[in-house]
């Protein structure tokens, strides 16, 4: 395998344009960059679906926007084209990979990429590309962050030690509070690296006047809803620990026939799991209530068509975008009480919260969201977008996050362009990013 890179990008993205970009001398380190206009290399596995891979493309246009130069590596996929639109630059690398040999050789790729680009901050939202962008900020000198987006399972210290690479970085962006928690309690970081960042949504897309009758209209004939009923939706991909299975038993114990229930999202080729939920539905006699309609390209259309929205995940989420997306759209929701639920909604005001795992809690609160009459659900829709609205947009989640990019080229600056964090010059295993119980 060669170690050469491709782009994808469209249009040139030279060192003259760069210099457009950055005019100024004045304010620039030793090391001549501009702070207020970094060059960032975003590094994750691929580009096919997802909230790292949306994070990375919202953070990377804010980025353009501002005036800096933002560059994106990965595997490649559909989403690429997204930063073809905004003419930023997009490598492609065999990221993906969790082979050593690759994680290795992807060092010595990200590390001329650096140079020949003269990037100033490494950010990595993914744990096998987070170990060759490490390596490669490192070898380069120049500033390493992660974006923490999950609470990263382990049952060893091998998986913790592998996992570890994501609390390393001169800066570790947390997407809740849950996960903040979730990185003191494992690895050894100081705290005061961590800046807790919410995931946002895009509220000019997930705002109900921003949704065209016939979108909805297009929708509700594609999936053939009957007329009359109240539609429960539970979007999300078909794996066990979203819950599709508490929610059938939940349907079978409030024990409607005029409801529609809609499961939106790809099984991702769990075909087994599938045909478990569909013998579910057939064995509690849910045939013309329960349907699984894959993945929707239009979910804000999709929320309008919802009478109640619901996140069943039996384990915690990291931040519960679809919640966040499903209040925007002022729909009634009901969530599992655990992971970032305590953030993202707030009980008995803009959503109905149960324990995980517990059909009856699941299906009385379905009874009372649907039992709601239309000024109560216009109270409940108007209190749920203003929570969210003032917390969970993209645009603040750019914007803070740029921040960050800020205070690691003003340190860079202070120091005369050598590279922060205590873990700098570390190799692997060393530093205050490692395991706590290693």
């Amino acid at each position: 395998m060669s170690g050469a890179y491709n782009t994808t990008t469209a249009g040139p993205h030279d060192n003259s344009r760069r210099e457009e970009a950055r005019p100024e001398e004045a304010g620039r380190d030793q090391s001549g960059r501009a702070p207020g206009r970094p060059v960032v290399l975003q590094v994750l596995p691929a580009l096919v679906t997802g909230g790292a891979e949306r994070g990375a493309i919202d953070v990377a246009a804010a980025l353009h926007q501002a005036g800096g130069t933002p560059l994106v590596a990965s595997s490649g996929g559909p989403m690429a084209r997204e930063l073809e639109r905004w003419r930023i630059p997009h490598f492609t690398l065999p990221l993906d990979s969790k082979n050593p040999l690759t994680l290795w050789r992807n060092v010595d790729r990200l590390s001329r990429l650096i140079r020949e680009h003269k990037v100033d901050i490494v950010h990595a939202r993914s744990r096998a590309p987070a170990w060759s962008a490490y390596g490669a900020a490192r070898r380069t000198g120049v500033p390493f962050m992660t974006t923490f987006h999950a609470p990263y399972n382990f049952s060893g210290k091998s998986k913790l030690f592998y996992n570890s690479v994501m609390a390393r970085g001169d800066r570790v962006i947390a997407i809740s509070e849950f996960i903040r928690d979730h990185i003191l309690a494992n690895y050894r970081i100081d705290p005061d690296r961590i800046r807790v960042i919410h995931r946002g949504i895009d509220s000019n897309s997930f705002a109900p006047d921003r949704v065209s009758p016939e979108r909805v209209i297009q929708l509700a004939r594609a999936w053939r809803l009957p007329d009359g009923h109240q539609v429960i939706m539970l979007p999300g991909r078909l794996t066990r620990w979203k819950g599709q299975t508490v929610l059938i038993d939940a349907l079978a114990r409030l024990g409607r026939k005029d409801v529609c229930c809609l499961m939106v999202g790809s099984d991702q080729g769990r075909a087994g799991y599938r045909q478990e939920l569909e013998e579910q539905v057939r064995r509690l006699g849910l045939e013309g209530v329960v349907r699984l309609v894959d993945h929707c390209n239009d979910m804000a259309a999709a929320y309008m068509l919802a009478d109640v929205v619901v996140s069943a995940s039996s384990d915690p989420e990291a931040f519960g975008r679809v919640i966040v997306e499903a209040q925007a759209m002022g729909r009634p929701v009901i969530v599992t009480n655990h992971g970032a639920v305590r953030e993202t909604v707030v009980a008995g005001e803009t959503a109905w919260v149960v324990p995980p795992n517990d059909a009856d809690a699941l299906a009385e609160a379905l009874g009372e969201a649907l039992a709601l009459d239309a000024d109560q659900r216009a109270v409940l829709g108007e209190r749920a977008m203003a929570y969210v609205n003032s917390r969970f947009t993209r645009d603040r989640m750019c914007r803070d996050t740029l921040a960050v990019y800020g205070e690691l080229m003003a340190e860079r600056a202070a120091t005369g362009g050598a590279t922060g964090g205590a873990a700098a010059g570390a190799g692997p295993g060393a530093g205050s990013g490692g395991p706590r119980q290693a």
